[in-house]
């Protein structure tokens, strides 16, 4: 059995060690020039469930080195003013693991063929059954089963689900990351928590790593090469409807509305990495009709996009990769066919995946709330 996989994130990435692991021969093709072309650095909150799919499909040698790369999480799920008066509860604080999206996804390279500079253009299923893909640049590839997992943009699903389209919420965020200092370290008690000003929201979140990452990779697996990433504070200023940066940068965006307020909350976004610093759009995808039974499926964001304010969007797609990867293994062992498997992978993950989408959408009232007066 061939697999292609579309897209190099976190969801595809982790597929694609799955079936490596099980003798599933998986080829990834990413449409951006280069693995480093985009910055995609900031701290994810993992699941119970989202840390066994990733902890399915990577190497049993590997999981020390997982273990030790992660960090641990408390939200104290609070609302402060813009001084840090605490002026109200979101809910019950968040406990969990948490891991830095850069670092995991150098693991989840390591070892893999990803072909850079392909963006795909479509693909045609052949007489014999299997896929063949094409790519932008004239090359194509054939495959006993083309998984989309290229985003909310999804270029595999234009053209196996056209009909499921992107909707856009409307919410904006401004991004970023800042070293966690020893002036900042004061401030980690209120993370998981929305800081509320006249100017809008502020939402807070600390990476602690149990071992710094590039230690632990030469430490624990030789193999591996993790970049020197160290401890920092992520934050995210929520913008008004449809807000977008004008000709600011994403710190001058974020700190234009921060007039006033606590002179650490302005130094945490003056003293950010201007190079990972990024406005978001929020967009969701709701998986609703099925296609027809083929060699081509869709894995993650393709297919379930979610809100970030729910927490699940990553732990959505690695529960994707771990269910396909298992549903793979039986069709490569002769248990059941191709189609079948496929088939019991897309009814699974329909499922939860609107479950997903909802939950993040339910989520999203109390982050982007009208902030109190500070």
């Amino acid at each position: 059995m061939r697999v292609s996989i579309a897209g190099a994130g976190l969801g595809g990435l982790c597929l694609a060690q799955g079936l490596r692991g099980a003798g599933i021969d998986v080829d990834v093709y990413e449409r951006d020039p280069a693995i480093t072309a985009r910055f995609q650095g900031y701290r994810l909150m993992l699941s119970p469930v989202g840390y066994e799919a990733l902890q399915g499909c990577l190497p049993q040698r590997w999981h020390p080195l997982l273990d030790a790369i992660v960090g641990d999480a408390y939200g104290a799920g609070l609302i402060l003013d813009s001084q840090l008066n605490q002026v109200g509860q979101l809910g019950p604080g968040r406990t969990g693991i948490v891991i830095d999206r850069h670092v995991l996804r150098h693991l989840l390279l390591t070892g893999l063929t990803v072909h850079t500079g392909a963006a795909l253009t479509g693909y045609d299923v052949l007489d014999d059954g299997k896929v063949e893909t094409r790519f932008a640049h004239g090359g194509s590839a054939t495959a006993d089963l083309l998984v989309g997992a290229d985003g909310v943009t999804s270029a595999v699903r234009a053209v196996l689900s056209p009909q499921t389209t992107p909707t856009d919420t409307g919410v904006r965020f401004v991004i970023g990351r800042t070293p966690l200092t020893e002036r900042f370290a004061g401030l980690s008690w209120a993370a998981g928590s929305k800081i509320a000003g006249d100017g809008g929201n502020l939402l807070l979140g600390a990476m602690r790593f149990r071992t710094p990452p590039m230690e632990a990779a030469q430490e624990l697996a030789p193999e591996v090469t993790l970049p020197d990433v160290r401890d920092y504070v992520r934050w995210a200023m929520v913008l008004p409807s449809g807000g977008s940066l004008g000709a600011t940068t994403p710190q001058e965006a974020a700190l234009s509305r921060m007039e006033g307020w606590h002179p650490d909350l302005q130094a945490l976004v003056e003293q950010a990495d201007p190079d990972n610093s990024t406005l978001l759009s929020i967009r969701v995808v709701e998986p609703r009709e099925r296609w027809a039974p083929g060699p081509v499926t869709l894995l993650g964001d393709a297919i379930h996009a979610t809100s970030p304010t729910g927490g699940n969007g990553a732990n959505t797609a690695l529960r994707d990769a771990d269910l396909l990867r298992r549903c793979l293994i039986e069709a490569a062992e002769g248990r059941q066919d191709l189609l079948g498997a496929v088939g019991d992978y897309e009814r699974q993950m329909f499922g939860y995946g609107a479950e997903a989408v909802q939950h993040s959408l339910d989520a999203l009232p109390a982050i982007i709330s009208k902030p109190v007066s500070a």
